[in-house]
């Protein structure tokens, strides 16, 4: 039995624009992976922020950890869109992000250790959101503006990091509820209450 040789204009339309659309599917399934996996463990850091301290990191992690689960859902119409698939075995999805950096530090209530290990996060998560837009800029418009619209809530999450860390002022104001994701809103209705 042949196989069909399908036209799929979009993905043929990025070829034609100079998109490496294997590298670019690459790319965007390891982001996936990434955002994914933070998802997961800033779900166990926030459960380990103890104390009255600890009260008021929570929000801010969960801020962070809802918009990195819709991060992760935007991506998933886009790889399949240009003909990509996730990996069946879910381990191996885990593994492909490298995020085991993320597990509870030893003392596993410290405060201070796990904003640094929230503050590394969303700083790998710039790089890599960072070079999907190089990528793409002024060859796909559509994975363009789902790559900066995530690209620009990393940046302001680490940036909630370095100020809760280093008292480097933020301008950051709370969301008016978690997951509101003001940026990246458009590309994902997973946390839509509505």
């Amino acid at each position: 039995m042949t196989e069909e040789k399908i036209n799929v204009v979009g993905v043929n339309i990025l070829k034609q624009n100079g998109v490496d659309v294997d590298e670019l599917l690459k790319q965007l399934v390891y982001n996936a992976s990434v955002e994914f996996t933070a998802f997961y463990y800033f779900t166990n850091l926030r459960a380990h922020c103890t104390g009255i301290e600890g009260e008021s990191i929570k929000g801010v992690i969960e801020d962070a950890r809802l918009e990195d689960l819709s991060h992760f859902e935007s991506c998933l119409s886009r790889i399949y869109e240009i003909g990509g698939i996730l990996p069946n075995d879910a381990q191996e999805f885990i593994r492909m992000s490298g995020c085991e950096f993320l597990q509870l530090p030893p003392n596993k209530t410290d405060i201070k250790e796990i904003l640094k290990k929230c503050l590394v996060a969303e700083q790998g998560a710039i790089v890599n959101w960072n070079k999907v837009c190089n990528m793409i800029y002024d060859k796909d418009p559509t994975t363009y503006d789902l790559a900066k619209d995530i690209l620009r809530e990393e940046i302001e999450h680490e940036a909630w990091f370095l100020e809760l860390l280093y008292g480097r002022p933020s301008g950051h104001m709370r969301r008016k509820f978690a997951g509101e994701r003001p940026h990246t809103r458009k590309h994902s209705r997973s946390l839509d209450l509505a």
